[in-house]
Order: C-alpha cells, then structure tokens, then sequence
C-alpha cells in the first residue's frame, strides 16, 4: 500500500511540474478583457519583447514591485519592449483602482477566475508575482527575474 501511495504521488508531482510552462518555450496565448473589457491578445505583441506580469491589486510584493516594472517599461518601450499584466483580481473595481493608484500605463487584462483560472493553469503561476519574459518571436527566455538582471536581459533582447 506504501509504494502505491508513493507511487502516486510521483506521478502527480510530475504532472504538476509539468503543468508551468519552461523556458525555450513559446509563451502560450493569453486573450483576456482588458480596461475597456475588450479583449487583449498576448500574440498582438509578437515582434517585441514582452515580459508578462501575473499580479493582483491585493498582493503587496506584487504592488511594490510595480515601479520597478513601470520604470522599466517606460524606459524601453520606445525600443521594442512591452508589459503584459494579468490581474487575478476577483472584482473588477479593485483592479482598476490599482492601476490608478499606481500609475500603470502598459497593458493590462484581467482573469476574474483569479487561483483558479484557465490561465494561472496553463502558466503554472501558484504565486505572484510571477513573470515570463518572452523574446520577439514569443518564446519565454527567462522567469521571475527581477532587477538588473531583468533590466540586462531586456537590454540584450533588444539589441
């Protein structure tokens, strides 16, 4: 009975592991409301670099690294970079009042379904903040960096 138990467990750990997404992988699509309520596609951005951002207006280390993410977009939007940012916010109002407070100007789309949407599935997100940076052609290069590790790979991508 043991090794069934541990057996198991192996097999939905690995189905688990299984379930993020990896590097050198093509970032899947995303097509969510965005502020207006009309739909945002991730594919409308290939051909930049784009570093999606699972966030939500509750989440602290999530609101705290939003300057950092805005200072970065501002700085290379102009060169080809985008931010995609993917609300789990259950109510529509707290997010809006977020991005107001907090001065976001790129992209944003909201999963209502919040833990238990479609997309945090297909992205493997079981925390956030998580972020996927993508290259021109869609494909995920790195994730969860931050800082100037993040600022030196966005740099190198667009050059």
């Amino acid at each position: 009975m043991k090794s069934i138990v541990v057996t198991v467990a192996l097999v939905l750990t690995g189905f688990m592991v299984n379930a993020q997404v990896k590097v050198d992988q093509i970032a899947p699509e995303i097509s969510l409301p965005g502020v207006n309520d009309s739909p945002v596609k991730l594919s409308s951005f290939k051909g930049k670099v784009v570093l999606i951002d699972f966030w939500a207006s509750w989440c602290g280390p999530c609101r705290a690294s939003i300057p950092g993410v805005i200072k970065l977009y501002d700085r290379y939007k102009a060169k080809g970079f985008e931010v995609f940012g993917v609300s789990i916010d259950s109510k529509k109002k707290d997010w809006l009042k977020a991005i107001a407070q907090d001065k976001i100007t790129y992209p944003q789309v909201n999963d209502k379904a919040g833990w238990y949407s479609k997309t945090t599935e297909v992205y493997g997100v079981n925390a956030i903040p998580n972020t996927f940076l993508l290259d021109k052609t869609g494909k995920i290069v790195a994730i969860d960096l931050e800082g100037e590790q993040l600022e030196n790979k966005v740099k190198a991508l667009l050059n």
